[in-house]
């Protein structure tokens, strides 16, 4: 199979491997959460349910938008997006 996603086949596999990656990184979002709140308990002692929410939820969401965007990065390098970009640029500088 062809890496393009105007393929509907191809294309269909690529997402799917893109949403197993994000629901990866959805896991590790979660955990480092928890992880970052249960540890900051540790070290402080006890503190503000709202201080908690929005550490939880700051954590959360950085490991949640990098994890995205690297899957984008890998699902373009991965489907021939890149090249394509590439070549369409060089034929349009001749």
């Amino acid at each position: 199979m062809e890496p393009n996603l105007d393929n509907p086949d191809y294309a269909r596999l690529a997402w799917r491997r893109y949403r197993r990656i994000f629901g990866f990184v959805g896991l590790l979002s979660l955990t480092s959460a928890i992880v970052a709140v249960v540890a900051l308990y540790i070290a402080v002692g006890e503190f503000q349910l709202h201080a908690s929410i929005a550490m939880a939820i700051g954590v959360g969401l950085s490991i949640l938008l990098g994890g995205a965007l690297m899957g984008l990065v890998f699902l373009s390098s991965g489907t021939g997006h890149d090249e394509r970009s590439r070549d369409a640029t060089e034929k349009k500088r001749d």
